[in-house]
Parts: structure tokens; sequence; C-alpha cells
């Protein structure tokens, strides 16, 4: 009879779930799947033109039951029966207001085709307004609580779009009485209790997008929001001051969820964490070491210890939150907020043409493959144009929703290739310049582990990153690093392993490829990153 231990990592993507059963001895990924949310690929509920994007809470019922159970079906009924717990990973800043019971308002009949009502994807850019008001007051209160945020609360993050929400959609005052982000909701519905003052919040979550730090007992204070917006009394006394970090068990499986994923009743529910965050516990994220998830948009993520980091807080950063990645460790969040995003546009400008007078299958992937074939023998010299990266505003350094990108030095001799030869070295001077502002507050990267599909898919895209930053990138083997990390984290919870960097060490899928920085291009992109940061700082 199989002995083995098995736990189940979810990841909560943008655009679907994912479902991971992974043996917890040796890090077997014994079956996956995929659960793509049926509402969001529809494209319901979202106005890109006013950057709103919102998901509604019972796409991630029917996902996540339909990708657990579905993992479950490619398996035996001993691995099944070894399940020992679940943990998972959500996309983050995505809150809902939620009523008395903690019940998110679009899963009321009243607010169901509400979008405000609904989870507001990370990418949601429509509280602008109110970013800039909460920042405004921070920068003049007692207490800058902005200060572990990189010096900002972003639009992005849960309080611009919990008040933008109930500045535009008033009729949602009456039922609201608290937010919950999307991980935290998940942990509390699997084990049975919803109540907003009871359930388990995040320390990752929190810490980096909620303002929540031990230095001033947990929220800010209510003066604060009143100075701000006396809407957000609403939320007074309904919230939290703990918070929990990933190596801890938030509940254990209720019944009913139980039976709706074919699952043993009473294992460990993890506590929920951030994608990227959890993402790099599946690399092997380590102090000195750089994770860099690499997909439409990127998240940089590493740690340090207490004493390296001291009192410090780094600027202009996504924040710094003590075990948002490792228990007993800092952890440190930057990103860029357009990567493969800049590429995919580039794409369908030059397909655009063409899907009018001709039908080729698969065209823009032809595009793609033509302009990496062709931008891989343009020599690297210092004269080459310029592009600045800003395609969808700027995570970091120093966070801009309404900054722009640039393409430079054009002439009427530059190609297509040239072009998104450009666009390419932009994105690695982005990166660099995150890598540059975390060895400026102090903190060292001496490697950088990659994952997601660019550090796959591309070999352009990662040599010309090494080349650029001047340091060895390993590309992570599994392709759920996410995935992979939710089931690290759940086998602590489980109590399999004592501590997270246990379970890597066991789990640990290992890397499948490392690019080495040619020194003879790096010298010349040196002189290229000193340009960009002209065009792009004014540096």
């Amino acid at each position: 009879m199989d002995q083995r231990k098995y736990v189940i990592g979810i990841d909560f993507g943008t655009d679907s779930v994912r479902a991971l059963i992974v043996a917890t001895d040796n890090g077997e990924e014994i079956s996956s799947c995929v659960s793509l949310y049926k509402r969001w690929s529809k494209g319901m509920y979202c106005n890109p033109k006013l950057n709103q994007y919102r998901q509604h809470p019972q796409d991630y019922v029917d996902s996540l039951i339909e990708a657990v159970r579905g993992a479950l079906a490619e398996c035996d009924s001993t691995v099944r029966d070894g399940v020992v717990g679940l943990s998972f990973d959500c996309t983050a800043s995505t809150p809902v207001l939620t009523d008395r019971q903690g019940t998110p308002l679009a899963m009321l009949p009243e607010y169901a085709e509400n979008p405000d009502a609904m989870f507001i994807l990370w990418k949601d850019h429509t509280a602008i307004a109110e970013s800039d008001k909460i920042n405004e007051v921070a920068k003049r209160w007692h207490t800058d609580y902005t200060k572990y945020g990189g010096g900002n609360h972003s639009c992005e993050w849960v309080w611009a779009k919990m008040l933008h929400s109930l500045r535009v959609a008033p009729e949602l005052r009456e039922k609201a009485y608290s937010w919950m982000e999307h991980c935290d909701w998940i942990s509390a519905l699997l084990s049975g209790d919803t109540t907003p003052e009871k359930i388990i919040r995040s320390r990752c979550a929190a810490g980096h997008k909620a303002m929540w730090h031990a230095e001033w007992g947990g929220m800010p204070e209510r003066a604060f929001w009143q100075e701000v917006d006396p809407l957000l009394d609403i939320f007074e006394g309904h919230l939290f001051t703990d918070t929990f970090t990933s190596d801890v068990a938030a509940g254990r499986l209720c019944t009913e969820w139980a039976e709706n994923l074919g699952l043993r009743e009473g294992i460990a529910v993890g506590v929920g964490a951030i994608d990227c965050h959890v993402g790099a516990v599946g690399a092997g994220v380590r102090d000195n070491v750089l994770v860099k998830v690499m997909g439409t948009s990127t998240c940089d993520i590493t740690t340090a210890a207490y004493d390296v980091i001291g009192e410090h807080t780094v600027r202009g950063i996504c924040g710094q939150v003590d075990g948002s990645v490792l228990p007993g460790r800092v952890g440190f969040e930057a990103g860029q907020a357009a990567f493969g995003d800049i590429y995919a546009w580039y794409k369908r400008l030059l397909g655009w043409s063409l899907k009018f007078v001709a039908d080729v299958p698969d065209l823009e992937d032809k595009i793609l493959g033509e302009l990496t074939r062709q931008a891989e023998q343009i020599p690297v010299t210092a004269d080459d144009m310029i592009a600045v990266d800003w395609f969808n505003g700027r995570r970091s350094p120093d966070d801009d929703p309404l900054a722009t990108g640039q393409l430079m030095n054009l002439t009427l001799a530059t190609s297509a290739s040239e072009i998104f030869k450009a666009l390419v070295e932009a994105t690695a001077f982005g990166s660099r310049a995150i890598n540059e502002r975390l060895a400026d507050e102090g903190l060292r990267i001496d490697t950088i582990l990659a994952v997601g599909g660019i550090s796959k898919k591309s070999r352009f895209v990662m040599q010309t990153m090494a080349d650029v930053i001047g340091v060895p990138i390993r590309v992570v083997r599994s392709t759920q690093a996410c995935a992979l990390g939710s089931a690290m984290n759940a086998a602590v919870a489980a109590g399999v392993y004592p501590t997270v960097e246990q379970a890597q060490d066991a789990m640990s899928s290992g890397f499948d490829g490392e690019y080495i920085p040619n020194e003879e291009r790096h010298a010349i992109y040196n002189v290229l990153y000193r340009r960009y940061l002209a065009a792009a700082y004014g540096k």
C-alpha cells in the first residue's frame, strides 16, 4: 500500500486556476489540471479602456472545484487518500468588499452583476485618484504608513481600490462591512468560517498591499483613514491586527469543501499568499538570490536577514515585509508593469495589416519567431537605438502608473527587427534598474533564478537579460513554480516539514538552463544603459 504523503498546490492566476499534486518526499509532480475562469474568459465585467478588470467570485469557486477534481481524476485512490494538506497563491492585490458574514458582495443577489461588488484584479487602475489621496495624507501624517511599501500606496492595492468602490457605487455601502484579499477568502471558505473578525489573514498580502505593519500595531490608525475619506470608517473594528505567515495552517478542510473537492475532511488548509512570492519559494529563493517571475509583467522577489536590513526602508519598490516569502526573513518585492506584454503589443502591431489581406495560420507567433531570429543576428553597438519599457506605467523603481514608453533614435533606415531588439533590451534595462535600486539600498544580488513562460520560450530574451544585468540567470525546471511553492507551504502547514527551507530542499525541481553574461556585450550594454537612464529618468 502506498504510504507516501501528498499535498496540493493551488495557483490562482489572472486567467485560470491550476491544481498541482506533489509528493512530499521528493517533489515529484504527480498530476495537474487547469481550469479557465468562465466569465473572465468572455471579458465580462471588464472595460480595458477604463483600465477596469473585475473577476466574479463564482469563477474562483467553479474553477477551484474543476481544477482539483481534474487533478485527482488522473491519480488512483491511494494518492487522494494520501493528501495531507493544500495551500494556494493568488494574484494581489485582488480584494473584494464583504458583508458581515464575509460573503463577497457580488455573491448577494442584489449585487450579482455589479462590477464594484466583485474582486478587483491586481492590474485594475481605476483607483488612481484614491491612491493619490492616500499618499498625500501619508506624506504629511506623523507616521508615513507607506514607508514599508516603497514609499507609495499604489492604485493597484487594497485601500485605494476599496475606497474607489465605495465612492463610485454608493449602493454597496448598505451591506459593505469588511474587505478580504482573494487569498484570505479562499482559506476561510475552505475552512468553513468566513466571519471577517475570525479569519486568518495573510502576512504576505496584508504587509505588501494593505499597509499592515507591526511597528504601528497592525493597520494605520482610524484618524488617518478619516482624514483620507470618512467612508473608510465602514471598516472600523471589522478588520484585523494579527497576520500569519504561509507555514501556518489557516484551518482544516470543512465537510462541505471536502465533498466539493473530493478530499478527506480535516486536512490542513494553509495560509495563502501572493503568487509571485510563492513562486519564489517554489524556485528556491534565498538571501542574495533574486527570483524573477517573467510573464506579461514581472515580479522580482528576494529575502534578507533582519540584521542586514535593520530599520532601513528600501525606496521605490513594492514593499518589504517580515515573513512574506520565507518565515524568519524579510521579503522584498519589486517588478515591471509590462514585460511580455510589450513583445505581444509589437507583434500585434506588425500583424494588424496582414490580418486584412492574408489568411496566415498562427500569424503573430510566426512574426515573433522571425523578429527573434533576425534580432539575434544584429550586432550590439554603443550607437544602437534606445527604448523605454513603461508601456503600462512604471511599477519599480518608483511607482508611476501614468508613465509611458518611448522609442528613440528612429530613422528611415530603422528595421522592424531593430525595434524589437530595442524593446527586448528596454525590458532588460528596466530589470537592471530594479537590481541597482536593491543594491543601492544594501541588498546584494549574486544570482537570478527565472520562472515563468518567457524564461522557457525565449533564449534571446534570457541571454540579453544576462548580458545587460551582468549576473548569471538560472532557469527553474518546473513550469509550475507558483503551484509548487504552494505545495511546499502546504507540506509545512500539514506538519510534514518543520520549515519552508526544508520543504524547498526536499521538493525542489532543480534547474534546466543557465545564461552566463557575455562580458564584451555587457561592456557595451553599460553604455546603452546610461543612455536608457538619461532618456527614462533624465539622469
